[in-house]
């Protein structure tokens, strides 16, 4: 049984072993940056899907960007409208971010704040992770920790209490928008809206 009580959780984060958690949209497959290349395998992921660093707040997440001080303005504007949110920002990385996130492009990364409670608190105590959907590639996503523990049995998740009742139906991922300065690129639409016409 890889169901385990929050310390125990958290512990097993901090010491680089997969983790799965709920966030605003499906649930999380997680690890420490540095440990990337775990999710590419227990995925059977192709390296031209990099993954999202997702933090507990904006400030935890904009040190692993790298910009000038005028797009890190627009950056952080466009967080402060729809973060905690279903938004992922593409955005060019600095040195803190291993390559192992993003293997074909390790120049820019994805980055998130969840609309999560228990999955801020999560990420308040691990610091941000790499994550992306726990499902085999190319399968759909898993929504309920039976399933998780029952497919990917290798990862650790918190007990069933911190998990919200299943959605009625198939929950969206978040929206992708990449910044290819002076605006933003729609990669993906997801749970959230956004227009973004180039200036």
């Amino acid at each position: 049984m890889t169901q385990l009580p929050i310390a125990a959780f958290i512990a097993a984060a901090r010491s680089g072993r997969l983790i799965s958690f709920p966030t605003d949209t499906v649930p999380a497959l997680a690890v420490r940056p540095d440990q990337a290349s775990k999710i590419f395998a227990a995925k059977q992921r192709q390296p031209d899907k990099p993954l999202i660093l997702m933090g507990a707040s904006p400030e935890a997440l904009w040190p692993y960007v790298g910009g000038s001080e005028e797009e890190l303005q627009q950056w952080q504007q466009m967080a402060a409208d729809y973060w905690p949110g279903a938004l992922t920002l593409v955005l060019p990385t600095c040195d803190r971010v291993p390559p192992e996130m993003n293997p074909l492009n390790p120049d820019s990364i994805g980055i998130r704040v969840p609309n999560s409670k228990v999955a801020q608190m999560i990420l308040q105590q691990t610091g941000p992770l790499a994550t992306t959907s726990i499902n085999r590639s190319g399968q759909p996503a898993l929504t309920t920790v039976q399933d998780i523990n029952q497919h990917f049995p290798e990862v650790f998740t918190p007990l069933a209490n911190l998990w919200p009742e299943p959605q009625s139906s198939d929950p969206l991922p978040s929206t992708v928008i990449k910044w290819i300065g002076p605006g933003w690129d729609v990669l993906r639409q997801g749970a959230i809206q956004v227009s973004c016409a180039h200036p």
